[in-house]
C-alpha cells in the first residue's frame, strides 16, 4: 500500500467516524459546544447570585432549552432561578423543574 492509500484510507476512517457520531446523536459537535456552554454559563450565573443559595440546582441544556432540577428553599428562588437563567445567552427556553422544599 502506498503512502497516498494510507492517508486516503485513514483520512475516510476518520470521516465515517465523525459522521457515524454526529448521525447517532442527531447533533452536531457545535450544537453540544453551544449547549454545554450555555450550561456552564447558566451555573455561573447561579453561583454568582449573592441574595440566594443557588449552587445545588442541577442544570442540563439540550437544543438550547435550559432544564432546572431540584430542590430549592422558596418560592421566590425557584422563580430568581428561572429568570437568571432565561438572561443567560442562546437560551430558548428554561423548563423549570425546581421543587420548593422549606429548611428544616
Amino acid at each position: 500500500m502506498t503512502f497516498i492509500s494510507k492517508i486516503s484510507t485513514i483520512a475516510l476512517a476518520a470521516l465515517l467516524f465523525l459522521g457515524g457520531c454526529t448521525s447517532m446523536t442527531g447533533r452536531t459537535a457545535g450544537q453540544n459546544v453551544d449547549d454545554a456552554s450555555i450550561t456552564a454559563s447558566v451555573k455561573a450565573k447561579l453561583a454568582a447570585d449573592k441574595a440566594s443559595s443557588l449552587t445545588r440546582i442541577d442544570v442540563d441544556t439540550t437544543n438550547q432549552v435550559v432544564a432546572l432540577n431540584g430542590v430549592v428553599e422558596s418560592a421566590d428562588q425557584k422563580a430568581k432561578a428561572e429568570q437568571l437563567a432565561s438572561q443567560v445567552s442562546g437560551v430558548k427556553k428554561v423548563q423549570n423543574n425546581l421543587q420548593v422544599q422549606a429548611k428544616r
